[in-house]
């Protein structure tokens, strides 16, 4: 494909949040919530803090070797993999959990962005080497938000009885029966063929998601030298045994969460307080909360007293599985990382997090927010440009660029705001001559005037009404091209899947989002391709 491409500040497209958009500017309010600017100066910072943090090398690539086994690693993984044992080593990283078929696009988005800073890096900062790692959330039980996908638009759900953490549910029956519908609409594709051998190679049944995703992913990026990681396992849980008993014991974490909440500027929404107590009980098909009273805890039917919690941790630390708030904790603490890659939602609440990070010494890491794409038929464009807008100016809601439409192309006068200037001036001489026969005739001028206003204004809607009869045309063209581009009123990233964007180009639309990357820029991405 040829692409050229355009690019948008997020803040100007209208789908980012504002704590988002302000951490990308460095406002000044977010400072005390994070550690390094996005620099190569911050980045180097990170470094030599975690240089002075241990980080169990050994152990890392030993779990990694055992889970890449019976996988064939091409020479980037395995130079990357045998890298990670030299302490001048660190890791890129980005987590997500295991979406069935990766679900939306940005997951691509996010592990494309850690490989292209990793080989940035290791230009810029010669010396060190970066390694580029996935990070897989297999613990996470929302099968609701992560068992389906959109293809074409239409969504296609895996309706399964199974329940707990959705890396150890398996490939079912009813898994397959999907996989065999969302084939069908591959198909027609030129690579469709292609594609839907791959997935069905991941997707056996009875393997389960974890595996499945692993081996997906990794068919994808193999050759980037992409190194995944799966978290759920007992080494890796051992290691980090101490953080565990610190927050049984203590329960500390909550309460540094809520004292970093406090201090949040009302402007921004908190996005994840987490719970008094912030593991969960992960056994079998179960993933259960454990909760703290007094000195007993409570995992549903189950009670243990402190020795016996701290007995069950020592024998099966795997049955520990951190929430929202100690997982990057986790994830820190098992890897040699000084960049986290992540989108809006993550960057807000990893925000919250920097005084956990110091209760148990574990170094923060520099946070990027993830690249955007959206990529534009150059057919779509010309279409925008027969109605006199910019790409840019299709961010913004279909209502407003009607009206922006229809005031703009209009022959006749929609805008009254020279009258009701008028108007405003024409009650403030009614306001002078009633107050000098009455002062308490003011207030009831200023409510005359404000009802006047109101009328007008009114009036000026019903004529917008009217006259958008005689732009009906323009007004299908544009909802057309806004339901193209925008996919349920959203951005393609966040509703599209992988398996389209293959079946029509192949491996070489990974290659073209690779290609245009930014590394530390913070630009949304528009690419623009050579389509009919």
């Amino acid at each position: 494909m040829n692409f050229s491409t355009e690019f948008i500040d997020y803040s100007n497209t209208g789908y980012f949040s504002k704590i988002a958009t302000d951490y990308i500017s460095a406002n000044p309010l977010l400072k005390p919530f994070y550690e390094y600017p996005v620099s190569i100066e911050g980045i180097q910072s990170a470094i030599d803090k975690r240089k002075k943090i241990n980080t169990d090398r050994q152990l890392l690539v030993s779990v990694l070797e055992e889970q890449y086994k019976d996988v064939k690693l091409t020479d980037k993984q395995q130079s990357n993999l045998q890298q990670l044992k030299d302490k001048n080593t660190f890791t890129i990283c980005t987590a997500h959990q295991p979406n069935i078929f990766t679900g939306p696009l940005f997951f691509i988005y996010k592990i494309l962005h850690v490989i292209k800073i990793a080989e940035s890096l290791d230009e810029k900062l010669p010396g060190n080497k970066f390694v580029p790692v996935y990070y897989m959330g297999s613990e996470d039980a929302d099968l609701e938000e992560l068992g389906h996908i959109f293809i074409n638009g239409e969504k296609y759900e895996w309706k399964t009885n199974q329940t707990g953490a959705i890396g150890r549910m398996k490939v079912d029956k009813a898994f397959m029966k999907l996989l065999a519908a969302i084939e069908n609409q591959l198909l027609v594709y030129p690579l469709g063929n292609e594609i839907a051998g791959i997935i069905k190679s991941c997707y056996k049944e009875g393997a389960t998601i974890e595996q499945a995703t692993f081996q997906f992913v990794n068919e994808l990026f193999a050759e980037y030298g992409l190194i995944i990681l799966l978290p759920d396992n007992a080494s890796l849980k051992r290691k980090f045994i101490p953080i565990i008993e610190k927050e049984l014991n203590e329960e500390f974490s909550h309460p540094l969460v809520e004292e970093t909440v406090k201090l949040f500027p009302a402007e921004y929404k908190v996005q994840a307080t987490g719970r008094e107590l912030n593991l969960f009980y992960l056994k079998g098909d179960k993933r259960e909360r454990i909760e703290k009273t007094n000195s007993t805890f409570k995992i549903q039917h189950l009670k243990l007293d402190g020795a016996g919690i701290k007995k069950e941790l020592q024998e099966h630390p795997e049955y520990f599985s951190p929430n929202v708030i100690l997982r990057p904790v986790f994830q820190e603490f098992i890897l040699p990382n000084i960049v986290f890659v992540g989108g809006g939602g993550e960057i807000a609440y990893w925000l919250e997090l920097k005084k956990v990070f110091e209760g148990v010494n574990v170094p923060y890491p520099v946070l990027i927010l993830r690249n955007s794409f959206m990529s534009v038929c150059k057919e779509r464009l010309k279409q925008a440009e027969k109605l006199k807008f910019s790409i840019s100016d299709l961010f913004k809601k279909e209502f407003d660029l009607i009206n922006e439409l229809v005031n703009r192309d209009s022959t006749v006068k929609l805008s009254l705001k020279k009258e009701k200037q008028q108007l405003t001036e024409l009650y403030q001489q009614f306001k002078n001559i009633s107050g000098a026969v009455d002062v308490t005739l003011k207030q009831h001028t200023d409510a005359l005037r404000t009802q006047a206003l109101k009328k007008i204004e009114a009036l000026e809607k019903k004529m917008l009404r009217s006259e958008k009869k005689k732009f009906e045309a323009q007004q299908r063209q544009l909802h057309k091209l806004k339901s193209q581009l925008f996919p349920g009123g959203s951005l393609q990233e966040r509703v599209d899947n992988i398996m389209v964007y293959y079946a029509k180009w192949g491996k070489g639309f990974i290659r073209d989002i690779y290609d245009n990357s930014l590394t530390l820029e913070q630009k949304f991405t528009i690419l623009i391709e050579e389509c009919g």
